[in-house]
């Protein structure tokens, strides 16, 4: 069976966990929040490839003031369900020092991901540094980083959609899913 075909076979089993209604009220209150705090800080936003693509393009017609925005590709996933070592595909092109820096990512389960990355920006000497994402999973495992601005809270589950993906697949979906729990 193709990786195409997989990907079908477990979205028609796939359970819907947060409906697009919920997603895009949390897509709102971020927003409301990012720009309560950084309204006045002239901020450059990072997207977080590929994951942080979907949510990025949902958050700035949200945000109401001039902005920037760049990008960077750290991954420990590679189209796999399991991470592995953090792999730097592409650094931000802007210098990041003196900026108010927000990263911006599909999810933070463990951590590991985004804690490398804010641990990069802070060798560059950014004046500060805040980081959001759509979805947090709720269990106790990974690193003790927290995201600052956190849209809704998922099960421990196998999850797609909003950026995030199945083996590469899914995250164009408006709603989250879970991948169907085998007994």
């Amino acid at each position: 069976m193709s990786k195409h075909e997989e990907a079908l076979q477990v979205h028609e089993v796939g359970e819907l966990i947060v409906d697009e209604i919920a997603v895009n009220q949390a897509y709102d209150d971020i927003a409301t929040r990012i720009s309560a705090d950084l309204r006045d800080k002239n901020p450059l936003l990072l997207a977080v490839m590929n994951g942080g693509l979907i949510p990025m393009g949902q958050l700035l017609p949200r945000i109401d003031f001039a902005l920037r925005v760049d990008y960077l590709h750290a991954t420990r996933y590679r189209d796999k369900t399991r991470g592995g070592e953090i792999d730097w595909i592409k650094y931000p092109q802007n210098d990041l020092a003196g900026e108010h820096l927000l990263i911006v990512d599909d999810i933070h389960d463990e951590g590991y991901t985004l804690q490398a990355i804010v641990e990069y920006c802070e060798t560059q000497k950014p004046a500060s540094i805040r980081t959001a994402v759509l979805a947090e999973k709720i269990h106790d495992r990974g690193v003790d980083m927290r995201p600052d601005y956190v849209g809704l809270q998922l099960p421990d589950r196998y999850v797609y959609g909003c950026g995030l993906d199945y083996k590469g697949f899914w995250r164009n979906l408006p709603a989250i899913y879970a991948v169907k729990e085998e007994n």
